[in-house]
């Protein structure tokens, strides 16, 4: 390729991340943007008398949500790595019967439309007592992460190879120890991975957090965000300053796992 087609492809390519990322950079701008410029005019392109009152506001308003998002979000993840990593063990190297057609299951379940899913959770919490609660929350996230889980931990665990797991059986090892003492060390790329995914479900869900938890009891940072949002007004500075706010956790997150979710999910694209 001659330098000139390398040339034009930089530029390409800085533009269309220009323009993927220009979203974030005016949620920055409109944040540090006084509220008064806000009303007037829209936010300049680079604020020249920069504020942060929104984010005073939004850290005095908004804590008691991201705590309760954050506390959703690691319980979602504990609760879709318990459930998906045994269950695709078994898939990959146990051979139930059925198997294929539990994994075809699992791939359609990730079809279903959310707000079927929530109508249908609303339903049953109704009845057991776990609207507005915070397991309940939990267990409704989850439902998002563990397909999704399944099929990726299932794709990498047989990707394992199958004498290790023999040997482990010929040493006395049966499928419970042979699960957390091998399988389950050699799935990290995969168990990160997935962790990684619930929690960003669970971290952004406005779906079932509307549904559930509306009504009152514990609410995440995704419903608390609407208090500054009125039918005369929008404190447009201090809803930007929170989606910063939230956003950094998520961010830090993809930084620290992104070497692993890079593997992880190379493994679970490969096809067996």
């Amino acid at each position: 390729m001659t330098k000139l087609g390398r040339a034009m492809r930089t530029v390409i390519g800085v533009v269309i991340c220009a323009i993927l990322l220009f979203p974030l950079y005016w949620m920055l701008v409109v944040s540090v943007t006084p509220r008064d410029e806000l009303r007037v005019t829209p936010p300049a392109l680079f604020p020249l008398n920069p504020t942060f009152d929104g984010y005073a506001r939004a850290v005095g308003d908004q804590l008691p949500f991201l705590g309760t998002s954050l506390l959703v979000a690691l319980g979602s993840v504990v609760l879709t790595v318990v459930v998906a990593a045994p269950a695709a063990y078994a898939l990959a190297k146990l051979a139930p019967r059925g198997g294929e057609g539990i994994t075809f299951g699992l791939l359609v379940a990730q079809m279903v439309p959310g707000i079927v899913m929530a109508t249908g959770f609303y339903a049953i919490y109704a009845q057991a007592g776990l609207l507005n609660t915070l397991p309940g929350l939990i267990l409704a996230d989850s439902t998002l992460a563990v397909p999704f889980a399944v099929l990726v931990m299932r794709a990498f665990i047989h990707g394992i190879p199958d004498e290790l797991i023999q040997a482990a059986t010929v040493d006395g090892a049966g499928s419970v120890r042979t699960f957390l003492a091998i399988v389950l060390p050699l799935s990290r790329n995969a168990v990160v991975t997935v962790s990684l995914f619930a929690f960003l479900f669970a971290w952004s869900d406005f779906l079932f957090a509307v549904i559930l938890t509306s009504s009152g009891g514990p609410q995440p940072f995704t419903l608390g965000i609407y208090q500054y949002i009125s039918n005369y007004s929008k404190d447009w500075n201090a809803i930007m300053a929170t989606a910063v706010i939230a956003s950094i956790p998520a961010t830090i997150l993809l930084i620290v796992a992104q070497r692993y979710v890079a593997a992880g999910i190379t493994a679970g694209a490969v096809k067996d």
